[in-house]
C-alpha cells in the first residue's frame, strides 16, 4: 500500500515540503512543494497540521528503573551513592512480572514522545529473571518499537572491589553463555531489522578486565555492537586510576574496545587527547543530558567529540536518574545544557541531528535516522496546537525551544504506532494502574 503523507506544516528533510510516500515499511518518494507523487497512491494523509521529523533514536536507557522513580532512598545523590542505594532494591524487587511492566511502560512512553528506536541497557539478572532479554524482546515486538536490546552484565561485586552487591552479579561463564544464546535467538543483522542485540558490560567498576576482553571477542564473532558506561563521573576516573593504574579511555583500549563497533554512554570526563583518540577510532558517544543534570555528573563535550569524528547521539538514560522516558524532552535539555557549555550558536538542528542521524550511527544503522528515499518509514509527527506553541514562527525550532514533549502521530516501519497522541493497542489507564501497583513494592524494600 502506497500512502502519501501530504503537505506537512514543516518537515526535517530537504526537498520534501510536499511530503513523503511510504510503501512496504520504507520511504519510497519525497515530494516537492506543490507537486504530486510520481506514481498513484492508495491513501493520502493530510499532514498540514504536523511538523514531521525522523523518528527519534534513543541510544541509552534502563527501562527497569521506571519502578524506582524519585525513590526516597536515592534522590539528591550523585552517581556512586545513588547506585549503592538502589542496587539492593533493584536486585531484590525485580521479578519477571515487574520487569515486564517496566518494559511496557517505558516503551509506551518512548513511543508517545516520538521515539521509534531504542537501545536498552539491561545488566541486572537476579535469580528468576534470567530471561530478561527475552521478555524485553517480546514486549518491544508487541508495541512495534524498533530496538537494540543490550545484554548487559556485572561480575565484579563489592566483595571483589566493585560497586554492586554480590546478589546482583553473575559469573563470567554464565554471562557469556547467555550472551551467545540471545544473540543466536534474537539478533537480526538485516536492513530494516526490528530487533538487534548488543553486548554491554555495565561499567569499569562492575566488571572484570577478563569479561571486557571476552565480550569484545564475542561481539566480533557475531557482528554485533558493544556498549558500556564510560567517562560519566570523576569518581570513575579515580576508580580506574586506583584499580587499573590508568584512565578509563586507556582501559577501553587495553581491553580491545577502541573501535567503531563501540558506543559509550555519557562520555563526559575526557581530556583533549582522549577526545581525539575516540574520534580517530569512530567510537560513538551517547549524550544523556537529563540524567547528567539530575546526578550532577557534568556536561558532555559534544561539539569536540563530534568534530573529532565520534558519532554523537542522545539517550534518555535510566528512568530513575531522569526520571522519565521522554526523548523529546531530552532533545530540549541537550540544547539548553549545550548552550551553557558553548554558546547560542548550538542550534535546534544540532540537537535534532544528534537524536536522529547521530543516534542511528551510534547503533551502527544507516537505514534509520533520516527522512530520505530508501530509509525506513520511522516518523514522528507533532502538532503545534498547545498554548506553549502560540506565536511560534519557525515550526521546527518551536519543537525544541517551546518544549514539545508528546507526538500526535508516530510511524514505525510504515505502521502507525501512535494515533491522536495515544499508543495503538495499549490500555494506558490499565498500564498505569498495574505498573503503579507493582512499583509500590519497591518502596517497601530496605
Amino acid at each position: 500500500m502506497r500512502t502519501w503523507l501530504k503537505d506537512p506544516l514543516a518537515i526535517l528533510a530537504e526537498g520534501a515540503a510536499g511530503g513523503v510516500v511510504v510503501e512496504g515499511g520504507r520511504i519510497v518518494e519525497t515530494v516537492a512543494t506543490g507537486a504530486r507523487p510520481a506514481a498513484p497512491v492508495d491513501a493520502t494523509f493530510d499532514a498540514s497540521r504536523h511538523v514531521v521529523i525522523p523518528g527519534l533514536v534513543n541510544t541509552h536507557h534502563h527501562v527497569y528503573q521506571t519502578m524506582t522513580r524519585a525513590h526516597p532512598k536515592a534522590i539528591n545523590k550523585e552517581l556512586f551513592p545513588w547506585l549503592q542505594a538502589l542496587y539492593p532494591i533493584w536486585t531484590k524487587g525485580l521479578t519477571p512480572e515487574a520487569f515486564r511492566l517496566a518494559v511496557r511502560l517505558a516503551g509506551t512512553e518512548l513511543l508517545m514522545s516520538g521515539c521509534t528506536t531504542a537501545a536498552d541497557h539491561h545488566y541486572i539478572f537476579p535469580k528468576g529473571l534470567e530471561t530478561a532479554v527475552d521478555i524485553e524482546v517480546e514486549e518491544a515486538r508487541a508495541l512495534g518499537l524498533r530496538m537494540t536490546v543490550t545484554r548487559g552484565s556485572m561480575n565484579l561485586s563489592v566483595e571483589d572491589g566493585g560497586l554492586p552487591p554480590k546478589e546482583a552479579v553473575q559469573d563470567e561463564e554464565t554471562i557469556l553463555l547467555d550472551s551467545e544464546r540471545v544473540l543466536s535467538k534474537h539478533h537480526d543483522r538485516s536492513e530494516g531489522a526490528m530487533m538487534r542485540i548488543a553486548l554491554a558490560p555495565c561499567s569499569p567498576f562492575s566488571v572484570t578486565r577478563s569479561l571486557m576482553k571476552a565480550t569484545a571477542e564475542l561481539a566480533a564473532k557475531h557482528d554485533c555492537r558493544l556498549h558500556t558506561h564510560l567517562g560519566e563521573t570523576n569518581d570513575e576516573n579515580d576508580y580506574c586510576l586506583s584499580k587499573f593504574s590508568c584512565r578509563p579511555v586507556d582501559y577501553l583500549e587495553e581491553v580491545g574496545w577502541m573501535s567503531d563497533r563501540t558506543w559509550l554512554a555519557h562520555g563526559i570526563h575526557f581530556d583533549d587527547g582522549e577526545v581525539a583518540r575516540l574520534g580517530r577510532h569512530g567510537v560513538g558517544i551517547c549524550h544523556c543530558p537529563t540524567s547528567n543534570a539530575v546526578l550532577a555528573s557534568g556536561l558532555c563535550r559534544t561539539r569536540e567529540l563530534e568534530a573529532a569524528g565520534c558519532p554523537v547521539g542522545l539517550g534518555v538514560d535510566g528512568s530513575a536518574s531522569n526520571d522519565n522516558s521522554n526523548l523529546m524532552e531530552g532533545v530540549r535539555h541537550a540544547l539548553m545544557l549545550g548552550r551553557l557549555r558553548y554558546d547560542a550558536t548550538l542550534s535546534h538542528l544540532d540537537v535534532l541531528r544528534w537524536a536522529t542521524q547521530g543516534s542511528a550511527r551510534c547503533l551502527g544503522r544507516d537505514d534509520i535516522g533520516a527522512i530520505a528515499v530508501g530509509k525506513q518509514a520511522d516518523l514522528a509527527m507533532f502538532t503545534l496546537d498547545e498554548l506553549r506553541f502560540s506565536g511560534a514562527g519557525d515550526p521546527l525550532a518551536a519543537l525544541v525551544l517551546c518544549g514539545a514533549h508528546r507526538a500526535d502521530r508516530v510511524m514505525v516501519a510504515g505502521e502507525w504506532r501512535v494515533v491522536d497522541g495515544m499508543p495503538v493497542g495499549v490500555d494506558v489507564a490499565k498500564l498505569r494502574y498495574e505498573h503503579g501497583e507493582a512499583a509500590k513494592a519497591f518502596l517497601e524494600l530496605f
